[in-house]
């Protein structure tokens, strides 16, 4: 994709609207981060994040950023991951973090759930198995935890193991103490979740953007 210009009626503004739901003015306001990032160049890099210093003190700061190099983020059925992305890629990203519309039907406002629980799965199925194993439950919650500085490495791991171990209930049932749990599937994370008022909780307010693209 060449630069975009500044006429909302460029070919552009419009694919992307269609794309992505934005409308011109957040796809130019979005732009225009997007240029501050990469240093006026067409592509983004994994670096480029450090200069967000809403990200410097997240404890899932390394899952977002690689969310923005996830294949699985892009709607193109693919996997694995790239070394730099374009804006397209950038804004549809981004777009997982657009809060619903108020004139959406219950299908469609059930579409954007599925579709931000997602991207919010592939943030901790970190290895991309299509499963959030308990190594990858327990390093989120130990990070979580840790980075508070009340507790200690070890107690962490064993909050995350029990938690892990409460989700495993939920999602199989009953389990015998010599059952192994695989981990959480992307079906049973939408039922451990279907009582979680996703749509507008997951924001782009780290990107220090418009206030109007934030809630």
């Amino acid at each position: 994709m060449g630069a975009l210009q500044s006429l909302p009626d460029d070919p552009e503004y419009k694919y992307f609207a269609r794309k992505t739901g934005f409308s011109f003015e957040q796809i130019g306001i979005l732009h225009k981060r997007f240029k501050q990032l990469s240093h006026n160049e067409d592509k983004l890099r994994r670096d480029d994040f450090n200069t967000i210093p809403d990200l410097a003190s997240n404890p899932l700061r390394s899952q977002i950023i690689e969310a923005f190099f996830d294949k699985r983020n892009f709607l193109k059925n693919c996997e694995g991951s790239v070394q730099e992305i374009g804006f397209e890629e950038f804004l549809v990203v981004m777009s997982h973090f657009r809060p619903p519309a108020l004139n959406m039907t219950e299908e469609q406002r059930e579409i954007v759930r599925r579709d931000k629980l997602r991207f919010l799965f592939n943030m901790h199925d970190t290895d991309n198995d299509g499963t959030i194993t308990l190594e990858e439950y327990r390093h989120v919650v130990e990070e979580l935890l840790s980075r508070s500085g009340s507790l200690g490495k070890e107690t962490a791991k064993g909050i995350a193991d029990a938690a892990m171990l409460e989700v495993a209930s939920i999602s199989m049932g009953h389990m015998e103490p010599d059952e192994f749990y695989e981990g959480i599937t992307f079906e049973h994370f939408l039922k451990i979740l279907k009582d979680l008022e996703i749509e507008t909780r997951m924001t782009i307010r780290f990107l220090n953007l418009d206030p109007t693209l934030c809630k």
